[in-house]
């Protein structure tokens, strides 16, 4: 990458880092970066709904206590990084100052490549691993670098220990391959070699999942049903709306420009890999942003092959991506106050559907909604605790509804047992010994805890905020002594992986 370049990535990359530093953790941790932290604080190969890496993260950055801009800081980091690795990726492909230019914009502009670092999350680098492992690719055989295929090995199987996207990548990199070539790339020693280092790094991971009875399957197989993708054209016309419609040129650019530029011939396999990955989405009903992480490549490519359009009309494009971008941001980093952002939502001539039936009411984005409220629940469940009878206190069990609410009590509460929970990882923690004779139960339905308990009441509620989910306001917190059955006996009942239908505890599904 020449120097004039590197000053273009690395100025509009700074300028990245600034807007995520000016969001800071001015709401809070996300359901899922509070369960990540106590995921992590369990060191093991795998969980139900993940691989290892991003919890060993979120743990590691709360040593020190708990910081949550420490805990994004990965997240910005891996966003700031993709910018000058894209610009790279696009010089490789023969991409000039200009080009440069339009590739640091477009991941700067990019509004669903900054909504995935605004938290800690699986799919946080997913963006920067994707585009790495197409860059070294396409640069070993540019270059006849082969030693660089190893490295995407690498790149690929820590990727998969931070979540298992990589493989529909892979999947599509292969097919594009073995449809457009260069096959001889596949003749190559060190490409297996990138997929034995792969493969090994993996593994671990994959024995987990096995010995578990793969429990990642059947929490897809829960939440597949949640994802609102609709139809393929609807698929595609959100993907427009959530990158930025501005880029729409670009992208699309990067899709086609490879069937009918010899400049850009050897790298058709992207494209064919970018439409093979969609289709796995698709077909799969996956979530929209799946697709996210594939489209780095796509604008390094484009930015290549419209490298020599006319500087005025890259500085048009680029003033355009930006106003259409810079709106956006309130809606996915923690710009504004809570009250702003909701009546600027509330006040939109069109409404932003979730992507997931999960977010069916959320007074602000999905995300930001979920970033509410856990603090103030901890603190209440901490109270009820100190204040139970002493002996009732030392039996107490505290278990929760789902990952977020025990995730937030174990992280922010104070002298207390650790919670349980039938979702997700916590099932798999199993009951800590505690036997049922007390139990207090957060958000569970006081018609169905009846049935379990020989007295059970509701001694408090929680959740306040305005901002917060529907399903983490004005509910329950019981108190349940005399279960019928042991907690032991009864805890494969309360067993449920995935996050669809938070609103629905998995106690309220017993029959008895």
């Amino acid at each position: 990458m020449g120097r004039t370049a590197r000053l273009i990535a690395w100025g509009v990359a700074a300028v990245l880092a600034v807007v995520f530093i000016l969001a800071g953790g001015h709401y809070g941790p996300f359901r899922n970066e509070l369960y990540f932290i106590v995921c992590g604080r369990h060191p093991a190969f795998g969980y139900v709904d993940q691989p290892p890496l991003v919890p060993f993260i979120a743990a590691a950055t709360q040593i020190a206590g708990n910081h949550v801009f420490l805990l994004r800081l990965p997240a910005i980091a891996a966003d700031v990084l993709l910018v000058p690795l894209t610009v790279a990726f696009a010089q490789l492909l023969g991409a000039t100052t200009r080009g440069a230019w339009i590739a640091a914009v477009a991941i700067a502009g990019a509004t669903m490549l900054t909504a995935m670092s605004a938290t800690l999350n699986t799919s946080t680098f997913e963006p920067l691993t994707f585009t790495g492992v197409a860059y070294l690719l396409v640069r070993a055989y540019l270059r006849d670098e082969p030693v660089l295929y190893r490295w995407a090995g690498v790149v690929a199987g820590v990727s998969f220990e931070a979540r298992y996207g990589i493989v529909m990548w892979a999947i599509g990199l292969l097919a594009g391959v073995l449809i457009a070539g260069p096959r001889s790339i596949l003749k190559s020693r060190d490409l297996w070699i990138g997929i034995g280092i792969a493969t090994v790094v993996a593994l671990p991971n994959v024995i987990w999942q096995l010995v578990h009875g793969l429990p990642f399957l059947e929490l897809l197989r829960n939440d597949n049903s949640g994802n609102l993708i609709g139809t393929p054209l609807e698929f595609a016309v959100l993907q427009t709306f959530l990158m930025n419609f501005v880029l729409l040129p670009l992208w699309m650019t990067g899709v086609i420009a490879p069937f009918f530029s010899k400049r850009l011939r050897d790298v058709r396999f992207l494209s064919i890999a970018f439409i093979v990955t969609a289709a796995i989405i698709l077909v799969t009903h996956g979530k929209a942003y799946y697709m996210t992480p594939a489209y780095p490549a796509m604008f390094a490519v484009g930015a290549a092959a419209v490298t020599r359009i006319p500087r005025l009309l890259v500085a048009l494009w680029a003033i355009l991506a930006t106003l259409n971008a810079v709106p956006a941001l309130p809606f996915v980093l923690a710009l504004e106050p809570p009250a702003k952002l909701k009546e600027t939502i509330d006040h939109q001539p069109f409404k932003m559907q979730p992507l997931e039936r999960a977010g069916i009411g959320a007074p602000l984005m999905q995300v930001l909604s979920d970033e509410f409220g856990w603090r103030t629940l901890a603190a209440k469940v901490s109270a009820i605790y100190a204040a139970l009878p002493p002996g009732e206190r030392t039996e107490a069990a505290i278990w929760a509804s789902n990952y977020g609410e025990a995730a937030a009590i174990d992280v922010y509460g104070h002298g207390l047992p650790p919670v349980l929970s039938g979702s997700n990882q916590y099932y798999l923690w199993g009951t800590h010994g505690f036997d049922g004779s007390v139990v207090l139960v957060v958000n569970g339905d006081p018609s169905e805890w009846a049935k379990l308990c020989a007295s059970s009441r509701i001694i408090a509620t929680f959740g306040t905020s305005p901002y917060a989910m529907p399903y983490e306001t004005h509910r329950p917190i019981l108190l349940c002594t005399g279960m019928h059955q042991p907690l032991s006996v009864v805890w494969p009942r309360f067993k449920h992986y995935g996050i669809e239908n938070l609103g629905q505890r998995p106690v309220d599904r017993m029959k008895f």
